[in-house]
């Protein structure tokens, strides 16, 4: 075993990394970390180009990036993301990062059974072909790191009391997608780990968005660090994960909450 110095360990250089929902607010931090760690970038979603602004805010950094448009519930079209990275990067990828989701449900406990299916279409067959697909080419040439980002919800149950005098609430099949996508990760860092495969979650805590009081006071007061999670508190966790910095961890929950879930 050949001892790395922690520079080396934490070092993305020359990987190829496939970030699903890479310009969203959690997602685009993390595709920005690995890509400053030296991976080459793919943003990919269903309107994903190469023009768009996050691959464009990548690009002007120095960083390798595109993007490719995907639906992440399609086999063809996640095999055909894997060739495009293929033939931009000259390597198969060896990092995915799961961070797309579909939130139909805008009616919440009262919407249709319909928009129920629709989330399942994307954030439980979506998290299978991805995840099926790119585990299947990472065994095939070498291993990698495959993080699927779930939520605090996917751990405990929402909290009612930090909804009061609001508009809004979690949506029943949120936290329904986000459990699964744990213990689905957990099934799947148990059968491809003897490939080099390794598979964790990160379960970020609320993100802030300017969400409307009294919410942003009700959640903020219950987590025991004070506030909401940023751009910053994605970069870290994601490199971690995906480089050789955590080579001898896989089936872990990296909560990313200021210790939400802690009490």
């Amino acid at each position: 075993m050949t001892n790395l110095s922690i520079d080396k360990l934490f070092s993305l250089q020359g990987a190829c990394a496939v970030i699903i929902g890479g310009a969203g607010k959690i997602g685009f931090p993390m595709a920005q970390a690995l890509g400053e760690a030296g991976a080459g970038v793919v943003i990919a979603s269903r309107s994903a180009k190469n023009y768009d602004p996050a691959v464009r805010t990548l690009n002007s950094s120095g960083i390798n990036a595109i993007g490719v448009k995907l639906d992440q519930a399609n086999e063809d079209s996640v095999n055909n993301c894997i060739q495009v990275a293929i033939d931009h990067f000259n390597r198969p990828p060896n990092i995915l990062i799961n961070c797309g989701v579909e939130r139909p449900m805008g009616k919440f406990f009262d919407d249709t059974v319909d928009n129920w299916d629709k989330s399942m279409v994307s954030n439980a067959r979506g998290l299978f072909v991805t995840c099926r697909e790119f585990a299947r080419s990472m065994s095939a040439n070498g291993g990698g790191s495959i993080i699927n980002v779930a939520s605090i919800y996917g751990v405990v149950a929402p909290d009612p009391t930090l909804y009061l005098g609001t508009s809004f609430e979690t949506e029943p099949d949120y936290p329904y997608t986000k459990g699964g996508m744990i213990m689905f990760s957990r099934y799947l860092a148990s059968k491809f780990a003897k490939q080099n495969v390794r598979v964790n979650v990160i379960a970020p805590g609320g993100f802030f968005n300017n969400q409307e009081e009294p919410f942003l006071t009700q959640y903020c007061n219950k987590v025991p660090m004070g506030r909401m999670a940023n751009h910053n508190d994605m970069k870290g966790p994601a490199v971690f994960l995906a480089s050789q910095a955590s080579s001898y961890i896989t089936g872990a929950v990296l909560s990313v909450d200021g210790g939400f879930t802690i009490i």
